[in-house]
């Protein structure tokens, strides 16, 4: 493309469409114009689209959300978290994946259990109860909460509904937030890095909701995108000592905010000798979560404050 005239050079640059010679779906370019002693390099930013996936919001609550949780040989605790739920959303779908060592069939109408080989273990039960998912969002609450006339699903999907850039919104349990900071520093290909966890760390506030503040990871009492969480995925391989690593996993991948004016309960301790037996993990356990972090995060340091 040649011609001595700027403003024709500058019609038949009107012009110029730019197609790619190899497939890719993610990927870019440069282009350059030459004229005269002038250069003009333009990046090109390649992108397969992709299908816009859409839920059919309904016409109340239980149409946007699913409550989700995870039991392991504490049917006491989970029946009277069934009775709490029913107190205020009668009608919602609860979605259990049980990997107790002796299963018991839960009857209760609106709620899905899933029965998993024994001990499979937390997250492994996350990634089933959340695959079972068809609403916008679920609801993750442990099988030991309580549902109080504080826990408003509703104002949480206002939240996200308001700030669809969002992913995850946690709430409190018993008044206590329980959100963390992340902070990573990137490293060289041989040591990797360090990733700086850090308690109560926050960043700015939402704007129109003074109660939430960005964070990186919130408690396990959370409202979420069905389809930006199973993205990121629970990792299977830890077992008893698991929470944060999924939000470690999301870091730059998932918007994180907690909102302290959602709030639910936590039921009374009670004695259990079966359950009590895995409750605490030994130590080989928490040094086996250490070394999937080195190796699967590349990392050479986790500090925690």
């Amino acid at each position: 493309m040649e011609t001595e005239s700027l403003e024709e050079l500058n019609k038949l640059l009107a012009k110029v469409t730019y197609t790619s010679t190899v497939y890719h779906i993610h990927t870019g370019d440069l282009v350059n114009f030459l004229f005269e002693h002038h250069q003009a390099v333009f990046p090109i930013v390649i992108r397969q689209p992709t299908l816009p996936v859409l839920y059919d919001v309904g016409t109340d609550i239980n149409d946007h959300v699913t409550v989700a949780t995870k039991t392991f040989m504490r049917y006491k605790e989970l029946k009277v978290l069934i009775s709490s739920l029913r107190r205020y959303y009668k009608d919602m779908t609860l979605i259990v994946a049980d990997d107790s060592f002796e299963s018991e069939k839960i009857t209760e109408d609106n709620v899905q259990q899933y029965i998993m080989p024994g001990g499979q273990g937390w997250f492994a039960g996350r990634n089933l109860a959340v695959s079972q998912v068809t609403t916008k969002y679920f609801l993750w609450v442990d099988d030991d909460f309580l549902f109080t006339d504080q826990t408003k699903i509703e104002a949480l999907v206002e939240v996200m509904e308001a700030i669809p850039e969002l992913d995850v919104v946690g709430g409190s349990v018993t008044g206590n937030q329980f959100y963390f900071s992340l902070l990573y520093e990137e490293g060289d290909e041989l040591t990797g890095g360090c990733l700086h966890r850090k308690s109560n760390g926050k960043f700015n506030s939402i704007p129109n909701f003074p109660h939430c503040h960005m964070v990186n990871g919130v408690v396990n009492f959370f409202l979420a995108r069905t389809d930006a969480v199973s993205r990121v995925r629970f990792d299977p391989k830890l077992k008893r000592v698991a929470h944060s690593e999924m939000f470690m996993d999301g870091l730059g991948t998932l918007m994180v905010a907690s909102c302290g004016h959602v709030s639910i309960g936590h039921q009374p301790r009670s004695a259990n000798a079966d359950y009590a037996k895995f409750r605490h993990p030994a130590q080989s356990k928490m040094e086996y979560k250490k070394q999937l972090h080195f190796f699967k995060n590349h990392l050479k340091c986790i500090l925690y404050g």
